[in-house]
């Protein structure tokens, strides 16, 4: 079962439910996409399919309030629940990383709290939140200040983009800064709470005050090498948590082979169809695999593809953009020699101006380093 829902789902995916009939639910965001070519089913056998047990699978987190408030079945929407929510999970897994600070507080006593009884460095992010929005490294008492203007003037842009259940400013979490080397990961848990990883991608940051979605990379070997870590990490994860057919995008770090959750994104696998990258690197769909049931063959996806690197961007606006420029899709397209795909956006509705899907040589560099430092003010017009 899939729900689909606002702001973006993209053509592999729509394509992909035109061609298997795999059963979408029948709402307005579904109707506006392929309507006459779409196996859309009613509200009634969509809540009587995920009550009984059926996979579900969003395109966007927009969907998962309508599951809680329609769909009764408890261990779903507790799922939903727990991953959504940074601060229950953080609790949930303490005992895997004991000696990490964390605090959490309202907003409103966010902006009472001194910075001097603190203990730099930390992150400040939303107990609930999206694609990097509201999070903040803090290592002095500057960043303290800008990570407070910006959220005092962006929360309410925010909340005017995604609900609550996406974007909640209602509390924060100041956590210990995690060293290492940042991944992401599209994963599911089975019926019998048994982790299947699909995809691993490296985080990359152009400096230690990046937060940014710009740059993520996967590549054959990369993701034999990590693997059997992360899963073996997924299945400890989950003798804590207890979650059966869900799918989940987690955010990790990684330091002499200790893994630190960031971040688990519930019923969803990388978002604004990020998960694509799968396909145009190695021939699969993440959401075919969970949805049916047929993980991918790992050696058949990663043959021939050794030499190749393979990155999924988020095209973030300049911080100082008013919304009024015009991005130049083609201008940017010219500067990399291989785009697999250039997704255009709705800025002002979705929150940047689309995402790139790129193939490199893995001995060579130069673009991604381009990628990931441009600040993209060149191609505004």
């Amino acid at each position: 079962m899939i729900v689909l829902d606002e702001p973006y789902a993209s053509e592999l995916l729509v394509s992909w439910l035109e061609e298997s009939q795999h059963p979408v639910l029948d709402n307005g965001f579904a109707r506006s996409l392929a309507p006459a070519r779409l196996n859309l089913v009613p509200r009634e056998e969509a809540v009587s399919r995920l009550e009984g047990g059926e996979r579900v699978y969003t395109n966007s987190e927009n969907a998962l309030a309508w599951i809680a408030d329609n769909v009764r079945n408890d261990d779903l929407v507790r799922a939903i629940s727990l991953f959504k929510d940074k601060a229950a999970m953080r609790a949930a897994l303490a005992q895997l990383d004991p000696g990490l600070l964390f605090k959490t507080c309202s907003a409103d006593e966010l902006f009472e709290l001194d910075f001097s009884r603190l203990e730099p460095p930390f992150v400040l992010k939303p107990s609930v939140g999206f694609c990097s929005m509201g999070v903040h490294v803090i290592r002095n008492r500057d960043d303290w200040e800008r990570a407070l203007a910006d959220i005092r003037k962006n929360s309410s842009v925010w909340r005017s983009r995604y609900p609550e259940s996406v974007v909640g400013s209602g509390s924060f979490i100041l956590e210990g800064y995690v060293e290492g080397t940042e991944y992401a990961l599209d994963a599911y848990f089975d019926e019998e709470g048994r982790a299947h990883l699909l995809n691993v991608l490296r985080h990359d940051f152009a400096s230690a005050a990046d937060t940014s979605d710009r740059m993520y990379v996967t590549s054959a070997p990369l993701v034999r090498e990590t693997a059997p870590l992360f899963a073996t990490w997924l299945d400890r994860v989950n003798a804590l948590v207890g979650a059966r057919s869900v799918p989940v995008h987690v955010e990790v770090r990684v330091k002499d082979g200790h893994v630190t959750p960031i971040e688990f994104n519930p019923l969803r696998f990388a978002g604004l169809g990020g998960t694509d990258v799968s396909f145009h690197a190695y021939g699969y769909r993440t959401y075919e695999a969970f949805l049916e049931g047929r993980d991918p063959d790992f050696d058949a996806a990663f043959s021939g593809k050794d030499g190749k690197v393979y990155t999924m961007s988020l095209l973030n606006p300049p911080a100082d953009a008013t919304g009024e420029e015009a991005f130049d899709y083609d201008a940017f397209a010219a500067r990399f020699s291989n785009v697999l795909e250039l997704r255009r956006f709705d800025a002002d509705r979705v929150g940047s101006y689309g995402f790139l899907f790129l193939e490199t040589d893995a001995d060579s560099a130069d673009e991604l380093d381009f990628l990931m430092r441009s600040d993209l003010k060149e191609f505004l017009r």
